[in-house]
């Protein structure tokens, strides 16, 4: 099937990735334009802004890079902007910026759990807030958010503030997706599981003595599957709430993990 999207604007915030492989965010930008979609990646560092825009760029997409911090309400507002201005709409909004941060509530420090919740929170404020009047005035829009199964069970390390506000995401999602159902606009989040991404290599390896494939192994072991998950489980699942095909779906929260979390604790 092809052009799922086309004809469609996706801004993507966090459409980068932290190395030069593939992540969440540049397989779902790949995977977009792939279904004709026209890309908005943004991101925080511009290089990564850059390098997922050439993606897309080389395999015959179009594509503009923007920088921005979505802690801030005015870099958001101004990469909404920039996308109106080039394009005339935005179709789909793609939230897939994320932080962590380690520990508990005695582990976890006021100053990360600010940020944690900034990043991952705050944001999805920011970007609605000047998306959806855009996707009112054209007639509709699909705004994908990109949660964790860290919302919904626990997932082996002590993360408290990437827990919380990972849950804080769902109710945002469902939320916004009553509020302006007649509207047209949908909202839909996406709960990866145990996704072998750059960054959760980072996030993760301290857990497991910055051992890779120790670190893989047992992570494997735990899934149903027997295997970790990759970016573009992620970026087909994305496709569908962002498409058409999910017209008449909205407020969902749809783990893409394998079967982990409707098994046995783990």
């Amino acid at each position: 099937m092809a052009d799922r999207l086309k004809g469609k604007v996706a801004l993507i915030f966090g459409a980068g990735c932290v190395a030069e492989e593939w992540g969440n965010g540049n397989a779902t930008a790949v995977t977009y334009a792939r279904e004709g979609a026209t890309i908005v990646s943004v991101d925080v560092s511009a290089r990564a802004a850059k390098r997922t825009a050439d993606l897309v760029r080389k395999e015959g997409g179009a594509a503009i890079d923007v920088v921005a911090d979505v802690s801030s309400e005015t870099q958001v507002r101004g990469a909404v902007e920039r996308a109106v201005r080039e394009y005339g709409r935005i179709d789909i909004l793609h939230n897939n910026v994320g932080t962590n941060a380690q520990g508990g509530p005695v582990q976890c420090s006021e100053e990360d759990w600010d940020r944690v919740m900034t990043v991952n929170v705050k944001s999805l404020f920011w970007t609605s807030k000047y998306v959806i009047p855009v996707m009112e005035k054209q007639g509709g829009g699909s705004i994908v958010n990109i949660s964790s199964i860290a919302s919904i069970a626990w997932t082996g390390h002590p993360m408290l503030v990437y827990h919380a506000s990972k849950a804080a995401v769902n109710q945002f999602t469902r939320s916004v997706a009553v509020q302006y159902a007649d509207k047209n606009i949908r909202c839909n989040a996406v709960l990866p599981g145990l996704i072998d991404t750059p960054r959760i290599r980072i996030t993760v390896l301290p857990f497991y003595a910055g051992d890779v494939e120790k670190m893989r192994t047992a992570r494997s072991t735990s899934v149903p599957m027997r295997r970790m998950g990759s970016p573009w489980d992620i970026a087909n699942a994305a496709l569908y709430f962002a498409s058409d095909e999910s017209c008449y779906v909205t407020g969902v929260l749809m783990p893409v993990d394998g079967g982990l979390t409707c098994s046995v604790p783990h």
